[in-house]
């Protein structure tokens, strides 16, 4: 960001950003008191309360050889829980990214572990599988690609999945999400990548066409806030990372966003 403020809203309240001296301070609009901030990962991070624990850690964004490709905020009619959801979502790979992360036949789920981490306090789902016809952007074969599932905070969710270039290692894609109101939210796709061989233009490329992609699914769901009772919406064993997630953002009482928090 530049040194003109930049007048935003987050989880419903107007917040000015600005950059000074002693740089990025935050405050509720029009002239509220400074509230929380920290830059990390290429973002400015704030709160509109008190924060209880610092921002997680991402072990790749330290690694020196990595290729940090941030992809551009694109704009959601649609809550921000429900973008990760539809993250979390392997089911949708053959439908909505046909002949890039999923095809036909090759529907099917596989089982795959669901759990919170109580110790760290997040979601993670852990030996997921599935046939990709493009299993990276500098990929043209496909092949039954590990996948692993990580939702740190309730408006951030990670992937990693293992390098084609350096299998030894994974690759780390992060979304971060800005709730800014129940029904609207700004999603930008980061990525930490071991790749010296592909452009910058076709990274962004890969992963701007996928991500458009999800974007016409997402703001088509009904409702567009997330449910919270299982009656609503009924989940199938592929939903597994879903089912955790609801119960985890449950445990915490968040409600922006949710069928339980509209009105």
């Amino acid at each position: 960001m530049g040194t003109a403020p930049v007048f935003t809203r987050l989880l419903g309240q107007d917040i000015i950003v600005s950059r000074g001296a002693d740089g990025v301070t935050v405050r509720e609009a029009p002239a509220g008191p400074p509230l929380p901030v920290r830059e990390k990962y290429g973002c400015v991070w704030t709160t509109l309360g008190t924060p209880r624990r610092d921002i997680f850690d991402i072990s790749e964004a330290l690694e020196t050889d990595r290729r940090f490709v941030p992809c551009g905020w694109v704009t959601m009619r649609a809550s921000g829980l429900r973008v990760v959801e539809n993250f979390l979502d392997m089911a949708h790979f053959p439908f909505v990214h046909a002949d890039i992360l999923g095809a036909e036949p090759n529907t099917e789920v596989p089982s795959y572990l669901s759990e919170i981490r109580r110790d760290v306090d997040e979601v993670w789902a852990t030996n997921c599988t599935f046939f990709q016809p493009r299993i990276a952007a500098t990929e043209s074969e496909g092949g039954f690609v590990q996948l692993t599932y990580r939702v740190p905070m309730p408006f951030v969710v990670m992937l990693y999945r293992v390098c084609p270039t350096a299998p030894d290692r994974l690759d780390a894609i992060a979304l971060f999400i800005q709730p800014i109101e129940e029904d609207l939210c700004r999603a930008q796709p980061v990525m930490y990548l071991v790749d010296t061989a592909s452009t910058q233009t076709s990274l962004l490329h890969f992963e701007q066409v996928i991500f458009l992609q999800d974007r016409i699914i997402v703001e088509n769901q009904r409702p567009l806030l997330l449910p919270m009772e299982p009656r609503r919406e009924i989940p199938t064993r592929a939903d597994s990372s879903s089912i955790a997630y609801r119960r985890w953002l449950k445990e915490k009482g968040l409600r922006f966003g949710t069928v339980a928090g509209a009105g």
